[in-house]
């Protein structure tokens, strides 16, 4: 009985030893193999997503361009409107700007639309503020002129940080 016994222990053991190893290379091989996919499924939606984000960034490139107080005031003004028509005119195109471009969102950082949000808000308050200081019924060109006075006494435009964000995110990518 006792050689029984150990002709099976000869047997099993080996056998459970060998099976072990088959078992090990083979799940090594599997994993390997899995995360070989998915690099090249990264690879691939990175093809894919790539030059969406590089676009979504470009539009809010140029969205802060659009809503930068310099370029605004000199865009919208028209020497036919009052002040209040002007005030009213900036910060509706900023508004339709914002939201024409707010799905860009899920392709920039937080930080970054974070930015953005900021700095669109504190250009429409900037504006209010100028607007608040000349009479609605005055020329347009004296809110203009309240605006760049403004600016001057800023050290920066609110846009120039968002677009630094902007620009230092894509540096990251390249």
């Amino acid at each position: 009985m006792e050689t029984i016994f150990t002709d099976l222990i000869k047997i099993i053991l080996p056998s459970a030893i060998s099976l072990y190893a088959i078992y090990l290379v083979v799940k090594t091989f599997l994993s390997k193999e899995f995360e070989k996919r998915v690099i090249d499924l990264r690879i691939k939606n990175n093809e894919l997503v790539l030059p969406v984000r590089l676009q979504a960034y470009e539009r809010m490139a140029l969205y802060l361009e659009r809503i930068s107080l310099h370029n605004l005031v000199l865009r919208t003004n028209d020497p036919s409107f009052t002040a209040g028509e002007f005030q009213s005119k900036m910060t509706m195109d900023i508004r339709e700007e914002f939201n024409h471009n707010v799905a860009q969102q899920i392709y920039v950082s937080d930080a970054a639309w974070a930015l953005i949000k900021t700095s669109m808000e504190e250009n429409i308050a900037i504006i209010n503020k100028c607007g608040q200081k000349v009479p609605s019924d005055a020329r347009s060109i004296e809110l203009a002129k309240m605006v760049f006075e403004e600016l001057l006494q800023r050290n920066e435009d609110p846009t120039s940080k968002a677009m630094r964000q902007l620009k230092e995110e894509i540096r990251q990518v390249f």
